[in-house]
Formats: C-alpha cells, structure tokens, sequence
C-alpha cells in the first residue's frame, strides 16, 4: 500500500479510520509505568506489532510508528539517545510487518516539550526534529503525523524542519489545554491558517480530552480550504478510583461519537490516550461504508482587539521609587509560630523608621513559618504598609503557582520577589518534596504573560496582572561572569528589578556595581546586620551564598549578645556609607527578627539624607 493508492488523494477524497493508543495500552497490558515504550522497538519487538496488528484486525487503516517519543532529547533520559535512528527504523519495519499491506504507515514525531513548560532552545529542537525525521523516511513511512503539541511555536518550527526533507503528506496535530486554544494563547483558527502557509497536508487535535471536547472546539474553528481534518481524541478524561486511574470512555461511547466527528468534516479519525483496538473496532463499525462529510466553517464575528483593564497603581512601586533616589526596602520574615503580635510590632516600627517596603521571605531555609500571603495582606490593611512577597519555585506546582498569584492579585499585593527557593531535605520537615515544577527563570516569565492577560495555559484573561517583578542575585561566587549571565537572562525573562545576597565588604560592593552597570534594572545591594562571632562563622562557613571577609570576621571575633548586636550594626552602617554612593536600591535583611538592628541602620540612612535626583547617580 506504499504506492496506490496514493495517501494524501485518498485522505481527501475518503474516509479513513486511525489507530488507537500505544503506550496507555501496553500499561494496560503489564508493561510497567516509566518504561519507555519506544524502546520495546529493540527489545520486544513481538510486543509492539502484536498491538499494531490488532488494530489492524480492528479496522485501522492508517497505523502510527512506535515513535512518538523516539527523539534524543527524550531517549537521553533512558540512556539510549546513541539509539535514536535505529528505534525509528526498527519502528517503521515492525509497522509494516503488522499492516501487512491492508494500512498505511504514518511516522509518529511528538512534541520535543510536550505539556512541560516552554523553556526550549529552538537551534536544537531544529536538530533533534531532523534527526528523528530523517530516520523515520529512511525507514519508508507513507507520511508525518506531528502529535501532541500544546504550543503553535513549537509546531510550526518541526513543520519547517521537516517539510523540506520530503514530498509526502504532513498531519499536524495540536493539543488544547482550554478548548479551542494552544497553550501559548493561539486560537484554532488562527494556528490551523499558519499552519496552511507552512506547507502541512493536515491539520487536527489529539490527546488530553475526550471527542465532546474536540467537536465542541472545532464546531468554533474555521479550517482553511483544501487542508484535511484529524481527530485522535482520548477515551475522555484520566481518572482515578481506589488507586488505579482509567479511561471513562465505552467502545461504544467512542464509536457513536466518531460519526459526530465525520459530520464536523473530519477525514482521518483514531484514538489516542486510554483507547483500545475495541475502541477502534467500533469506529470503524460506526463509519463503515459511510463518505466523508464536508466540513461546513462556522460565521465568526472579525476578532475585536480588546484593551484589558489594568488597574492604576495609586501608590508608587520600588522601582519607580529607586529612580527618584534611595529606596530601602526591609526584611522581615514570617513568624515561625502562631502569634503575630511581635511581627507587627517590628514592622510597624520598621515602617516608621522609614522602609519603603517591607519583604517578606515564603519559608526561608524551608522552614515552616506562617504564610506570607496573609501576613503581607495583615501589613497592607492593618498597617498601610507597603509589602513584598517572596514566591519560591519549591512549594507549588503550575496549578498552585498560577492560584497563589491571582490570590495576590485579588489581595492588591503586587511586587514580589522570585526565587528559587532552598531544598526541603535541609529544613524542618526533610521528608517533605520539594516541587520545583519550573525554575526562576520560567516563573518570572509566566507572571509577566499575566501582566499580558494570559494564563500559565495560554488562556485569555479578563484582566491584566500587575506584578513588579523582582530576580535574586548571589554575587558570592566564584565565577562572577557565569552569575552575571544568569542574572541577564533573568532581565530577558522579563525580571524588574533584582535583590543580592548580602555582601559584608566594600570590595564586594565595588565588584557588584562595576559588573552590573549594563544591567538595565535597578539593583537592590543586599545588607544583613551580624548578631556576633558565630552568626559570622555560621553565615560564612555553612549557608550557601554568603561570603564573610576576614576583617569583618576578626572585628567580630569573641562578641555575642547585644556587644555583638551593636557591633554588627556599627559594621553595617559603615558598609552602607559606601552602598548608599553606589546604589539608589537598599535591601536590609533583618536576622533573627532583630527588627531594632535594621529598623537603626533605615533611620540612619533617613537621617543622613541621602535621597536625591537620580541624575547625579550612576546607576540605580
């Protein structure tokens, strides 16, 4: 069947019934969750045209290679990425043998990023596709089939990738995390039309949802004249009882549907996650003998280009403050225990003492303390302080992430810091997982796409965020260079404005400026008050990122208790004469919550008067 009929006249002209799940029914079959189905192309071969032969039986007619994940990119993480060509090759035989001439060949390439979060290089996504792709026609397939990617970006770069290699039909498939939308914002419409000017033979949705969910998104979307229409929806949605997660979906269920499909205009319909070859059998029972149906576009109103609300900000942020002169911005974090009323006091007199912000850390060495999120909105309602949260990478997933920034949102808490936030195995609780679904870099991203309206999901929102941004920066290592390119990409992501470790020593202070001065954000010079000779030794010898000179730790030698309280501020005040000189931005970080040490040096800084124009300074 490699040569007549022609696939692509045949997919236009016909109605075409697609194979079902791989990797979900070989689970089904025994093969143990984390193995890497690809990889059974090599090992049991027998295993994985046994399931294509079924399908076959079934009534598949066009079947998919073993290689949905068969990329390097992918295969590295199971050691086999010196395997990528031939897993394709073998994969393409083993379909053969199974199609037996009664179906055609698809080669199956996934998305390279599949549901993680966008964070990918595309110089080597360009390599990986072209890798996998050429191996695949080197194999002999009747055609492509690109499945499951969430974003239009990604696609379109493997389209024009791999639509240069060959002549033969290229099915592009997106997957919707919201209905009749990609994950990077795109509706369907729009992605199928630049798919058309990439030169894809098809177009269509696989994956994720149930076939309800897929008329529903293509009963919206407009599909371009002459482009063939897919569908490979899962067996509804994943679901779990008494430990095991299964598929909802009926064969019969999912068959009656498929002719809902083909009234949509749908040519080429299959399964994708948690289907059966039961589940194709009765697609095919429920098509047999039946035409295509033409695909009938919906009347859409022109798309209205809508300004979100955005909210004014009726009080000045740290960024615009630094620019007029001196901003101080304290560190006062959350209490480790249920009572408050010492917090408050201390930030109340911290306030008064002239902070312009108050930050507060989210579970500092990841150790429990109370939420920051309450406390900053106790701060800003109780007190009409100025708050500004830290959001870490460790204690929430996506899901977590993207609530916790609405609730700030709602709670009119606007600035936070973003950081990565220290592993829970070195806290209170070491038994607890550390989440780290993305890193600093993506987050900063993602809050500004909602500043922009839009979701971590690609969703449009009714609203614009708000959020000043602020990045961590640690200049205690030993290759300021290599920290400096971290601290860049920070500001490509989007970052506001950045906050360093503390330094202790006018040099350090010196080589922080001097590096940064083409970073085009303000930079807030971290400063922390030592309590005596063992916070020295403590901070210098076991807590990552902190530097003590030696100086600084002789002058402290021996002290402890208020001699050494009063010591460590006399030292941060001198330290702060020059900081002030260079930076516009002060970020005090109070120890133990010691809040009469930083809440001294905010008087002192107040005092000295060291706000002026920012024309006569250098650098903010």
């Amino acid at each position: 069947m490699t040569h007549h009929p022609d696939l692509r006249a045949l997919l236009r002209d016909s109605l075409l019934v697609g194979d079902g799940a791989m990797s979900t029914y070989l689970y089904q079959q025994g093969i143990p969750v984390g193995m890497t189905a690809e990889e059974l192309s090599l090992s049991r071969p027998d295993w994985i045209e046994e399931v294509h032969r079924q399908y076959v039986e079934a009534g598949a007619r066009l079947i998919e290679t073993n290689t949905y994940g068969a990329n390097r990119e992918r295969l590295s993480r199971y050691s086999l990425e010196g395997k990528v060509s031939r897993i394709n090759r073998e994969s393409v035989a083993i379909a053969r043998r199974a199609a037996e001439g009664k179906a055609y060949v698809a080669g199956a390439v996934g998305s390279i990023n599949a549901g993680r979060v966008s964070r990918w290089s595309p110089a080597e996504y360009r390599d990986l596709y072209e890798e996998q792709a050429t191996a695949l026609l080197y194999g002999g397939v009747d055609g492509i089939i690109l499945e499951t990617f969430f974003d239009l970006e990604e696609l379109l770069l493997a389209l024009e990738v791999i639509r240069p290699l060959t002549d033969l039909p290229i099915l592009a498939q997106l997957t919707m995390l919201e209905v009749g939308r990609t994950r990077d914002g795109h509706t369907l419409t729009k992605a199928f039309a630049e798919l058309q000017k990439q030169g894809v033979d098809g177009v269509g949705l696989n994956c994720r949802v149930g076939p309800l969910q897929m008329e529903r998104a293509l009963e919206k979307t407009v599909v371009p004249d002459g482009l063939i229409l897919t569908a490979f929806p899962n067996a509804g949605r994943l679901g779990g009882s008494d430990g095991e997660y299964q598929y909802e979906s009926t064969p019969e269920y999912f068959g009656n549907r498929a002719k809902v499909l083909r009234e949509q205009g749908v040519h080429l319909i299959g399964g994708c996650c948690g289907t059966t070859p039961e589940h194709i059998r009765k697609v095919a029972e429920a098509l047999h003998g039946l035409p295509p149906a033409p695909r009938v576009n919906p009347k859409l109103p022109e798309e209205e280009v809508v300004a979100l609300p955005l909210e004014v900000r009726s009080r000045p942020t740290v960024v615009e403050q630094v620019r007029r002169g001196t901003t101080v911005i304290v560190e006062f974090d959350p209490p480790k225990d249920l009572d408050i009323q010492g917090f408050l006091q201390g930030a109340e007199a911290l306030h008064r003492a002239g902070a312009d912000a108050i930050t507060l850390a989210d579970n500092s060495m990841a150790t429990p303390r109370m939420s920051n999120m309450a406390l900053a909105s106790i701060l800003k309602s109780r007190l009409r302080v100025e708050p500004l949260v830290h959001i870490t990478c460790r204690d929430r997933n996506l899901l977590g992430q993207q609530s916790h920034l609405m609730g700030l949102h709602a709670l009119d808490i606007d600035q936070i810091l973003v950081v990565t936030g220290d592993p829970t195995r070195i806290g209170d609780l070491p038994g607890a997982s550390s989440i780290y679904d993305i890193n600093s870099f993506d987050l900063i991203r993602m809050v500004k796409r909602l500043n922009e309206g839009i979701s971590f999901s690609g969703k449009p929102l009714r609203q614009q965020g708000r959020f000043v941004v602020g990045a961590a920066f640690n200049p205690h290592v030993s290759r300021i260079e290599a920290a400096i390119r971290r601290l860049e990409k920070k500001v490509e992501a989007g970052a506001d404005f950045v906050m360093t470790q503390p330094v202790y020593d006018v040099e350090t202070l010196q080589l922080v400026h001097e590096t940064t001065r083409h970073i085009p954000i303000p930079i807030f010079i971290g400063v922390m008050p030592l309590t005596g000779h063992r916070n020295a030794l403590f901070l210098h010898n076991e807590l990552p990122g902190v530097k003590i000179p030696e100086t600084v730790m002789e002058q402290m030698r021996g002290l402890k208790g208020p001699e050494g309280r009063k010591t460590g501020v006399k030292l941060a005040g001198e330290l702060l004469d020059e900081a002030v000189s260079l930076f516009n931005g002060i970020y005090l970080i109070t120890p133990f919550h010691y809040w009469e040490m930083t809440a001294e040096l905010t008087r002192s800084i107040r005092k000295k008067g060291k706000a002026r124009p920012i024309a006569t300074v250098e650098r903010s």
